[in-house]
């Protein structure tokens, strides 16, 4: 994972509380908003502190929320939408029965059992009798 991105221009370091440019924030927050990146990484590649950076993101994240409600659009008009809309669904997919298959194994010998799943009842009654 690649965090360092050649085309984020880093401030000069001059006094302890930093002020840094809203154009180097917009590149640091958007570098964290790619896929699989971790702030944690961006931070210290970038040699910032992650919550400083996580509070950017977040900052970010709210004045984003912000700007689309403050976006205006025309009213649309408003189309009834049905209750109930009916959904037709193809024929049912025929499920054919499958069999009950039991395998048994003492010592070397291998006993496969095939059983018709309608005859449940009376494999279970041969299954306790044979265990029994």
């Amino acid at each position: 994972m690649n965090t360092s991105n050649p085309e984020i221009q880093q401030p000069a370091p001059s006094r302890r509380h930093a002020r840094y440019s809203d154009e180097f924030r917009r590149q640091i927050v958007a570098a964290c908003q790619a896929p699989g990146v971790s702030k944690a990484a961006i931070a210290l590649a970038n040699g910032l502190n992650a919550n400083m950076l996580r509070r950017w993101v977040v900052e970010s994240t709210r004045d984003s929320e912000r700007q689309l409600c403050a976006i205006k659009s025309p009213l649309l008009p408003v189309q009834a939408n049905p209750d109930f809309i009916p959904v037709n669904f193809g024929p049912a997919p025929s499920v054919q029965a499958a069999d009950i298959r039991i395998e048994l194994q003492h010592a070397s010998t291998a006993i496969q059992i095939h059983w018709p799943m309608a005859a449940s009842s009376q494999c279970a009654q041969w299954l306790r009798e044979v265990l029994a």
